[in-house]
Order: structure tokens, then sequence, then C-alpha cells
């Protein structure tokens, strides 16, 4: 039985010699052997949770930093050593005197610093540890992604709280971290594990409803991949063709956010168009658009379903020319035509693609994150910043942006430059005039529009999507002061209100009208909270209010109530409706006031005009 064992570890480790041999000098595969033979050492006895030699999983992440990564030697003997610091009596430095610096620095990044106390979490610590060892290299974090994976794949041996507890930080962080650095297949992986381990019936239901449609297209779409290849070879080119068919998660995700169920998700498997360039030619985006001429020709093309991401990469590197056709059966089916060497970047991401200010910028971001947010806003930074499909927008003079899907046209702006975004008013999107939460699409062309007078308000953080836009509005917001003084959503005070405060567990002050119902009734309960406090007018600060006007109907009487607002006072008005019958108008008008002075400054001035009868104020709850 343990020749058995011992057989099946050395078979396991040779796959991952066969697979570096042909890539490394003969010195780096004796000390890849050499870290094998010290990993099997240290972790002789132990076992995993499923009963199998602790070794294996070393093994098996080595393999994948080998096979599927394609990583140079020090990533391999990392894989090999990078439990032995934290399970064994192995140290950093006897790493350090037998393989080198460099393999000591990886094997460091990726093992858990134990402590007492923890800055906030055991997790969170060991996540901003990860992080900043990127800042320094990114290889780090390729062991750890390989790392993870395999303990993804191993992890039905866990109890169900732990596999909620890895898949959940394993969707919420790690998937999107591969993500962005361009590892679709390792990705995906990730995240439909994390799915399966999750919620296990919502998985196994998609995976038999993708089953089914698999079945039901298999004849169509093999007959028209058989076509595409045929019409292609006429012309002298050879292509392969793959269907490739989606995943439970990315089906699952396209139901949550399109409110469908799966029978309404489009395209549940595309079809790639593979070749390979002989000579120079062609440029692959020459050939890319010579073989969507020659089908183009020959099925019907969906209108507007172009998309060109070889003149505009997604962030993470990826490239390719995607179009919908319409098969012989009448059913739309989405195509990506691509290069071999784009195929093996969408595989490998910055493993090959490796573009070092694309790098930088990527690392960057990271270490700002580490450093200025605190642990939960780090966390969710990493996931908001990193998750989502890019899409690609442009100023009018042609620079491409690149955004996250469902970013704004004011993440658009901070991304431009925070001067512009801190003065920003409205924007122009292919020449109309929208608001500034107004979502942006692939392709769409924006011009921020800028005032000396305006500012940033706090509505904003409600439409921002960007970690780089939340972090400035933010910081901005902060030094306005009273950062940490927030308005009762009942009573709305103003400044000059008579107001009492409260301060909150998590430190946060809530001003409320002193004839508040909630402020009495926390007088009531929580008097050891009471905060006196002013609430001043901010000369470029305005609040959001509201009136109604009730008024018997005359000719340029709504002329008389603007004129009052705008002209008189000087405010910005919201919103304006009116209803008439029977000759009483009914008024309701939104502003911006900068004080509870101004604001009964303006009701009393609507008030004087000739048949107004009432001004109510219904803007709170008193």
């Amino acid at each position: 039985m343990e020749e058995n064992v011992q057989e099946r570890i050395q078979t396991a480790a040779n796959e991952v010699f066969e697979a570096m041999a042909p890539r490394v000098s003969a010195e780096d595969l004796s000390r890849i052997r050499r870290a094998f033979e010290f990993a099997r050492a240290a972790h002789e006895g132990q076992k995993r949770m499923s009963g199998e030699p602790y070794i294996m999983h070393p093994i098996a992440v080595a393999r994948i930093v080998a096979k599927e990564l394609e990583l140079d030697a020090n990533p391999v003997i990392a894989a090999f050593l990078h439990d032995v610091v934290e399970d064994t009596d192995a140290t950093i430095e006897d790493i350090r005197t037998q393989f080198g610096d460099d393999v000591a620095f990886l094997v460091d990044a990726v093992t858990k610093r134990k402590k007492e106390k923890y800055e906030y979490t055991k997790q969170v610590d060991n996540f901003r540890q990860i992080i900043e060892s990127v800042h320094y290299d990114v290889r780090a974090l390729l062991v750890k992604l390989s790392d993870r994976l395999h303990n993804m794949r191993t992890l039905d041996s866990m109890r169900p709280d732990k596999q909620m507890k890895i898949a959940g930080e394993t969707d919420f962080f790690y998937a999107p971290l591969a993500n962005r650095l361009g590892l679709y297949p390792l990705k995906s992986e990730l995240e439909n594990l994390s799915f399966r381990y999750r919620c296990p019936r919502e998985f196994v239901e998609l995976e038999q409803q993708l089953a089914q449609d698999r079945e039901r297209t298999a004849k169509a779409v093999e007959e028209f991949s058989s076509e595409i290849r045929a019409i292609l070879l006429e012309k002298g080119i050879e292509v392969r063709t793959e269907t490739r068919y989606r995943k439970p998660y990315s089906i699952w995700r396209d139901m949550q956010e399109d409110g469908v169920n799966f029978s309404h998700v489009d395209f549940k498997h595309y079809i790639r168009v593979i070749y390979s360039l002989q000579g120079d030619q062609w440029s692959e985006k020459d050939m890319s658009l010579y073989i969507y001429s020659l089908l183009s020709s020959r099925f019907q093309e969906k209108p507007g379903s172009i998309t060109n991401y070889i003149d505009h990469p997604k962030d993470n590197g990826y490239q390719g020319f995607h179009v919908t056709m319409l098969n012989r059966q009448g059913a739309w089916e989405q195509l990506h035509i691509s290069s071999e060497r784009m195929m093996r970047n969408a595989r490998l991401g910055c493993v090959v693609e490796r573009d070092e200010a694309w790098l930088e910028r990527f690392k960057a971001v990271l270490q700002d994150m580490a450093e200025h947010l605190n642990p939960l806003d780090f966390m969710e930074g990493v996931n908001s910043s990193f998750y989502n499909e890019d899409i690609i927008a442009y100023t009018p003079n042609g620079r491409g942006v690149i955004l996250p899907k469902g970013a704004t046209a004011l993440d658009f702006a901070y991304e431009i430059h925070t001067d512009i975004a801190e003065r920003a008013k409205f924007a122009r999107i292919n020449g109309k005039l929208f608001p500034l939460k107004t979502e942006l699409h692939r392709g769409d062309c924006v011009e921020i529009g800028v005032a000396d007078d305006a500012r940033p308000n706090p509505e904003w953080k409600s439409f921002v999507t960007t970690y780089k836009a939340k972090k400035h509005l933010a910081n901005y917001l902060k030094h306005l002061g009273n950062s940490d003084v927030v308005r009762c959503p009942l009573c709305l005070p103003l400044p000059g209100d008579e107001v009492i405060g409260f301060r909150g567990a998590d430190g946060v002050i809530t001003i409320h009208s002193r004839h508040c119902t909630e402020a009495i009734k926390l007088a009531s309960e929580k008097g050891d909270s009471i905060v006196n406090l002013n609430f001043k007018e901010e000369p470029d600060k305005v609040y959001p209010a509201s009136i109604k006007i009730t008024a018997v109907d005359r000719y340029h009487l709504l002329r008389d109530i603007i004129d009052c607002i705008v002209e008189q006072r000087h405010l910005s008005m919201s919103h304006l409706t009116t209803f008439t019958e029977d000759q009483i108008v009914t008024c309701e008008i939104g502003m911006f006031v900068h004080s509870a002075d101004e604001f009964q400054q303006t009701i009393s001035g609507i008030s004087a005009i000739p048949g107004v009868d009432e001004v109510q104020d219904t803007t709170r709850q008193h």
C-alpha cells in the first residue's frame, strides 16, 4: 500500500519535471527536483483533510504553475515550497540558503503571518500581505492563485462552513484579480467552483439546463462550424473552430443582472474561429477582417454586433474580433475571430503579455488600496475594480478610456482628471446632454461639461463605481469638514436650524432638528450619546429642499414664482411640476439652498406674490 502511495507521489512530481524540462536549463531542472525532495521531506507524515499525503497539494500547485500558467523555474520551486514555512519546522532562511533570495521572497509572500492580534481579521490581513508583495513582483500573486485553485478543486473534503468561507473569499477576492490579470480560464474555474460550494442547488440546476441546451444545439452548431471552415478553406485559409460553452456562474450572473430566467439569457455558447498567420503578408487585424468579410458575404450579420477588441483590447489584455451571424437554422451565433497568439494570450494573460506599463498601473492601484483604504473598503475596492467586464469610452479627441461595465459619466470624468471631475456639471454622450450619473456603454463618445462654481456633492457617492472615483470623492468630502456628520433622513435639518446631535456606535454624529420625533425618541433612550453642536452655513455647500404652492391661476404666475427663486435669490432648481384645476394651481418645486434662513426667505418671497394662497415646506418631516 505504501509503495502505491509513493509511486503516485513520484508520478505526479514527474509530470511537473517533464513539463519544465524543455523550458529550463539542466541546472534549474535540478533545483526544481531538489525543491520537491525538500518539500517531500518537510511534509513527511502530514495528511490533508481528504486523507491523502499532504505533499500531493504542493505538487498539484507546482503543476498548475508549470503547465497551466507556464511560468519559469523559480515560481515552480516556490510552489513546491509554498507551505513549508507555515506548516513545518523549515524557515525562510533555510529556503534562502538552499534556493536563493528570489525563491525565498516568493515563498515569504504567500506564507500567512502568524500574529497574536490581527489589525482587522486574519483573512483581511493575509489579503493585504499578498497585495503588498505584488507591489514588488506579480509572480507572488500567480503562485497564490495557483494555490487557491487547487484548494478549490479539492474543497469537497471540507466542512460546509469552511467551504462557504473559502468559496466566499475566492469569489470576492481571488477571482477578480485573476480576471484583471487576463487569466480567464483560471478566473472562470475559480468563480464556478465558488458558486458550486456557495449555492450547490442552483449550480446543479444550471448545469443540467446547460447540458440540455448543449444537446439541443449541438447539431446546428457543428453544421455551422463545418460550413465556416469550408468557406474559408475555399480561399486557402485553414482555421480551426472551437465551441465554448459558458459556465453556470456566467449564466447566473447574466440572469441576475438582466432579471431574466435561463431561457432568456442570450448566447449560452460562442464559436471561436482561430487562424495561424503564415509569413508577414497579413497583419492579425487584416486577417481577422478578411475572414469577417468572407463570412458576412455568406451569412446574415446582426446589425451593430461587431466589437473590435484587436485595436482596443480589454484592460486585461484580451484581443479578438467579435460578430454575431445567423446560422442555417435561424439562430444567432456569436463568433470570436482570433489568431493563435491571441488565444494563447487569452489563456495566459499577463504571463505572456508582459506590458510593463500595464503591470505597473495594476500594481500601483493595488498598493494604493492596501495603503489608504480601511480593511472592508479595501476588499470592496479589489472586487469592484477588477471583477467587472471592461468597456471603452472616448474623449472628443479620440482618447480611449477603459472603465468597468456599469461605470458612469462621472467615473469617466475622474479617470480623465480629478480637477475635471470636481468641476463637472453635465455630460454630453454621443452629442446629447445627460446627467453625470448616466451609465456609459462601449464606444460612447463623452464630453464632460465643467463650471467654476460646480462642486462634488455627497449624492455622487451613490453612483460612482470605480475605485479611483470613490477614493478621490471620499477625500474631497472628507476635507470639506463635518465628514463624520450626517443629517437625519427624516427631518433633514438645514444650517441655521435648531439642532441636536447623537453619536452612534461607529462614531458618526447624526444631526436632527430639535422637533424631530426620532430625536425625541433617542433622547429618551440614549441620552448619553447627545452631542451639542452648531450646524453652520458653508458658502459652497447646498442642500435639496422642496415646496408645494397653492395659488389662484393668473397670467405670468409661474414666471413670477421662478423669478423669485432664480433671479432674486440666485438658487438652482431641481424640478418643477404644475397642475391646474378650476383656476386653482398646485405647483411643486425642488431647489438647492444654503441655509434654513435662505429657504424661509424664499418661502416668504413666494408667499407675497399676488395670487399665492399657501406655500408649504415639503422637504422635511417633523
